[in-house]
């Protein structure tokens, strides 16, 4: 498997899909989101609707879809062979590792993360999660909310994922009824409010037939709300990366040092969140030394304000030490700097994870050498049990980690920040991703 930074970038999209006929979209922002759901509740012919009805398929895939689907004795298109690319996933039905699809609206461009379901696959869920600013959480309606429905919501609730739909599928199989929906609805609901999980926005689907998933439903006349894409195409994002304050960690330091510009000394890097201005007092971190912003160069421009998720370049007044790793933060509003780093972590390879363990802590742009001094507990997604002193984590397995850094590093509690309050451990022997870690709580104060 291969991993990825908690907050990293997908990868690289090289082509959105938009609806024929329509004219090329103008997009003000992307929405991020991520799908899980249970074996068979329909989480990849969910996507393979939600990419067919929007238009965001081209004919060569979906003549091959067809082709394939008639090769099994299909009388129409099995749109869940548009998610599941892996043979083995193909051959059992099942997902097994994160896709990303890339599809864009008039109104949106979106990235798509299809995540698996299983929980020996808890690992790669969390992999695809960790950047969406939505989750869809599929749920037969024949059986209701199950433990894997508690224990998605839980990983949505503990990667703090802003925004969580319940799509209740297959409400064809109960006969539409608003009865059934309405008791999903309120049981997931409830153990969303206990995960502190702000909102949930739930909606009867039937992914198989379409219904309220890009076109509203003709059989569910009772459901007034949204359709999928709707939601998908109206819900609020990015707001809070410009308004918190800002954190700009250090990528590279710039010294052309040629002849017409022989003194400059710029701080490149990406604006994680927040606003940065001309004439803004900063702190640069950890070593908490204080300057002005002189300048800010965006794309080779000069500007007066740099707004997160911008990669910009930072002039200073001061001639300050500073180097790849190193935070640019609003004086007097900057994190914690600490060495010791507790947070909870999901196990991602199958060497364990033991206390003694030497290990490298990434955040952001910043690497140390650090030690694993204890593991206080390994938690149960099922129903949120802390099983103590656990001794070591394994593959899949999401726990509490204590940590002593070598070199101070400053951090945000993950509730706070998703970039600035996530970090990674290395294997420093052969840079194997061990555990991706959130500091601060976790689930229900975990």
């Amino acid at each position: 498997m291969t991993t990825t930074d908690i907050g990293a970038t997908d990868p690289a999209v090289t082509a959105f899909a938009h609806r024929p006929g329509a004219s090329a979209p103008t997009v003000v922002d992307t929405l991020r989101l991520a799908t899980a759901g249970s074996v068979d509740d329909g989480k990849s012919t969910l996507v393979g609707r939600l990419l067919h009805d929007s238009k965001s398929v081209l004919a060569d895939q979906l003549e091959a879809v067809e082709r394939v689907s008639r090769s099994r004795g299909r009388d129409t298109p099995d749109l869940a062979l548009l998610t599941d690319g892996l043979r083995a996933e193909r051959e059992q039905g099942i997902t097994i590792d994160v896709a990303y699809r890339y599809f864009a609206t008039s109104r949106r461009r979106f990235i798509l993360a299809d995540t698996p379901g299983h929980v020996q696959y808890t690992r790669n869920m969390v992999t695809g999660a960790s950047t969406a600013d939505l989750a869809i959480i599929l749920v037969d309606a024949r059986n209701g909310v199950v433990e894997q429905t508690r224990r998605h919501a839980a990983v949505g609730a503990l990667l703090r994922v802003p925004n969580v739909v319940l799509a209740v599928n297959k409400m064809d199989l109960v006969g539409h009824r608003e009865s059934v929906f309405a008791r999903i609805a309120d049981e997931f609901t409830a153990y969303a409010a206990r995960l502190g999980i702000p909102e949930v926005t739930a909606i009867p689907i039937s992914a198989l037939a379409g219904d309220n998933v890009v076109e509203p439903s003709r059989h569910m006349d009772w459901y007034a709300g949204p359709t999928v894409l709707d939601h998908l195409e109206t819900v609020p994002v990015g707001s809070r990366t410009t308004e918190a304050a800002a954190r700009f960690p250090v990528q590279y330091v710039v010294r052309p040092q040629t002849a017409g510009l022989p003194d400059y000394r710029g701080y490149a890097g990406r604006l994680d969140r927040g606003v940065l201005h001309v004439g803004d007092r900063v702190t640069v971190l950890p070593s908490g030394r204080t300057s002005t912003i002189t300048g800010i160069d965006v794309l080779g421009r000069a500007s007066d304000v740099a707004r997160a998720p911008q990669s910009v370049t930072l002039l200073l007044a001061d001639s300050l030490d500073i180097s790849r790793g190193d935070l640019i933060a609003p004086a007097g509003a900057g994190p914690a700097v600490t060495q010791d780093v507790e947070g909870t972590v999901c196990h991602l390879t199958d060497r364990p994870l033991r206390p003694g363990d030497r290990v490298l802590v990434k955040h952001t742009t910043r690497t140390v050498k650090a030690v694993v001094k204890d593991i206080p507990f390994r938690l149960s997604l099922d129903d949120l049990t802390q099983h103590r002193d656990p001794g070591q984590l394994v593959a899949n397995d999401i726990g509490r980690v204590v940590v002593r850094t070598a070199e101070p590093i400053a951090l945000d509690p993950y509730r706070d920040s998703r970039s600035t309050g996530s970090f990674l451990l290395i294997d420093p022997s052969d840079g194997t991703t061990l555990s991706a870690g959130m500091a601060g709580e976790g689930v229900g104060g975990c």
